[in-house]
């Protein structure tokens, strides 16, 4: 079949043309999904173990919030409790596909397009398909007792009937329209990449969300108000699917024609929703792809080898060239830079909300961001004995841990400089800002100095997969703790000294700005130092080493 042949034949698919082949195909790709759930019970007896009680935990959790929504029936603010909770939902629902579409093989269409299906079967096997497994029927759990929580009477009941699998519907068709349409982005590295910083910022809002939700419900000291959800749930009600669950309120109340818009506004919204999942299943299946596909020009490629040309030259540079190479393109290490920033963010957030705010949080981010130097050869795996190889001299030894040291201070010193004054200015504490950053580099220097020291001691591999959520191999664990538990307690022990002269000068009421120069000094120092001490060491133990990063 032509590319021509298949869009004509894509192009004159519509959903009404079902016909008992295309019945069969739907039936299959539904027991497809349920053969998936199946295998997940049929691996290793702790795995299996791991899937039974995650799925049950899950609809304890479900069952559990649908309960305590259905305690709220009558209640005032029940309904617009429902409201918020249903647009939260949509909005997980919604990033879902985002942040984790590579752990679910049935949402991703790709798989399926080489295989002679036509659109419109492929989209209603994949909506049935979708419709299985215990995140749906969790959600209709909740989704159930949201309505109970808004409903009143006979004709809310018989409005629920119709609101909860629509939005059911309309939730299930929302992720999978976001899935294919993203499809061949989110399946790509760059699209891996995505979803390791969106991951990461989506759970610094939720949390960000979530403190001024419990600061509004329990501002007033009388415990849960839900009164204060009013103006939340005023903006909302009318957005789709939302819409649905409220117009059980909508109906308990005697409107009974803005009840029936709202159902009508959430059926239009599925039926947009199922036209672009078409277009984007037509689209897969006809059309190249060219989502990974890079334009460079000249001056781009100038304006790239200007920046490397700010490296020292030789070994170092080569070393730290590659080190921020793998730093920006690879998913596992993209990830743990990404959460070090969002820690000390959502460190110094909690700092401000919770009242104990201080400029001098963003040492955090000093010790997060240092803690990337404690498996500095674990990224190598099995190409570790090409560098192993090179190391001929303690002087190679040296430039190389040189290099990888710099590569973390270069993204390090940066992330602190900027995080700096906004923390400062959230705290008010503009006099404090300077002795913080002085506090933070030396943080920040020992912490890439002993990293250098447990990364020859105590290496370990990482998962071969490229999994950005596993940050170990199995069987791993023991290196692990002992490397980040190592590193946290020495660089508190080794910066006690610094932190004697802070605390004199702080306490004396004398003026505390030369702490960033020494700062400065003795992060660089115990940056120095410990390159030297582990670059002897390197050269003995990077068989040992090598044995130990490549994943069994």
């Amino acid at each position: 079949m032509t590319t021509a042949d298949a869009t004509a034949d894509a192009t004159a698919d519509t959903p009404a043309t079902a016909t008992a082949d295309d019945r069969a195909v739907v039936r299959t790709l539904v027991a497809l999904k349920l053969r998936l759930l199946r295998n997940g019970l049929r691996r290793s007896p702790g795995l299996a173990a791991g899937y039974l009680i995650g799925l049950l935990v899950g609809l304890l959790f479900g069952l559990s919030a649908a309960l305590g929504l259905a305690v709220l029936h009558g209640r005032t603010g029940a309904a617009d409790a429902a409201a918020v909770l249903v647009a939260g939902l949509t909005g997980c629902w919604a990033a879902m596909p985002l942040f984790f579409f590579s752990s679910d093989e049935s949402a991703d269409p790709t798989r399926l397009t080489m295989l002679p299906l036509r659109p419109a079967v492929l989209l209603r096997g994949t909506l049935l398909g979708g419709l299985v497994g215990p995140g749906p029927l969790i959600n209709l759990l909740l989704l159930t007792g949201a309505a109970v929580a808004a409903g009143r009477g006979a004709a809310s009941a018989a409005v629920a009937v119709l609101a909860v699998p629509l939005t059911l519907l309309v939730l299930v068709a929302l992720i999978r329209a976001i899935g294919a349409a993203n499809a061949r982005m989110l399946s790509s590295r760059r699209g891996k990449d995505f979803a390791v910083f969106g991951g990461l910022l989506f759970a610094v809002l939720a949390q960000g969300g979530n403190l001024a939700l419990q600061s509004s419900l329990n501002g007033s000291g009388r415990g849960v108000d839900l009164s204060v959800l009013h103006p939340y749930a005023s903006v909302v009600r009318w957005l789709p699917p939302v819409a649905a669950i409220d117009a059980v309120r909508s109906a308990g109340e005697g409107a009974y024609a803005v009840a029936a818009g709202q159902l009508l506004l959430t059926a239009a919204l599925l039926a947009v929703l199922l036209r672009w999942w078409l277009r984007s299943l037509r689209e897969l299946m006809v059309s190249g792809d060219s989502s990974t596909l890079l334009e460079s020009s000249p001056a781009a490629a100038a304006r790239a080898a200007g920046l490397w040309r700010l490296l020292p030259a030789g070994r170092v540079g080569t070393v730290a060239q590659r080190q921020l190479r793998y730093a920006w393109r690879e998913p596992r290490a993209k990830a743990a830079v990404f959460t070090g920033i969002g820690m000390t963010a959502v460190f110094a957030a909690l700092s401000v909300v919770q009242g104990w705010s201080s400029v001098y949080v963003i040492a955090i981010g000093g010790l997060m961001l240092g803690l990337q130097s404690g498996n500095l050869f674990g990224m190598d795996g099995s190409g570790f004995w090409m560098i192993a190889a090179t190391l001929a001299t303690r002087r190679d030894a040296r430039d190389e841990l040189r290099g990888r040291a710099l590569a973390v201070a270069a993204y390090g010193v940066p992330v602190l400089v900027l995080f700096g004054p906004p923390v400062a200015a959230l705290t008010g504490d503009w006099t404090g800002l300077a002795p913080a950053l002085g506090l933070s580099l030396a943080v920040l220097g020992t912490a890439i100095g002993l990293g250098c020291l447990l990364s020859v001691h105590a290496p370990y591999a990482l998962p071969a997969d490229g999994n950005p959520m596993r940050n170990a191999a199995p069987g791993q664990n023991g290196a692990v703790m002992l490397n980040a538990f190592g590193s946290m307690i020495g660089v508190a022990l080794l910066c006690l000294p610094f932190g004697a002269l802070l605390g004199f000068l702080l306490l004396g009421h004398h003026p505390a700005w030369p702490v960033l120069p020494v700062g400065v000094l003795y992060g660089a120092g115990a940056a120095l130092l410990g390159v030297r001490l582990a670059s002897g060491r390197l050269l003995a133990r990077a068989p040992e080493i090598l044995a130990k990063v490549v994943e069994r």
